[in-house]
């Protein structure tokens, strides 16, 4: 009978990594609101658009760590096709 490996510690650590990622960045754009309020409202939406990105530029190297144990993510791994890796299609 195959055994079951045992699942990893690190997902559930990444999981409440990323909670706290995005409680986080939510406090530091929250703290901010005030000052992004006196924008008018054709600015605001730049802001709040680039700022709902750069929060999950963090995540790659989480999810590798998640995934791998190793914070570099390896190329051919995530993106496959990169580097001449064929992703098996």
């Amino acid at each position: 009978m195959k055994q079951l490996p045992s699942p990893s510690w690190r997902k559930p650590a990444g999981m409440f990594l990323i909670l706290g990622l995005i409680a986080i960045w939510a406090f530091v754009i929250g703290s901010f609101s005030e000052t992004i309020g006196r924008l008018p409202g054709w600015a605001q939406i730049p802001v709040y658009v680039v700022s709902g990105i750069i929060w999950i530029m963090p995540l790659r190297p989480l999810l590798a760590w998640m995934e791998t144990g190793r914070w570099r993510p390896e190329k051919s791994r995530l993106f496959p096709g990169e580097n001449g890796a064929s992703d098996g299609t």
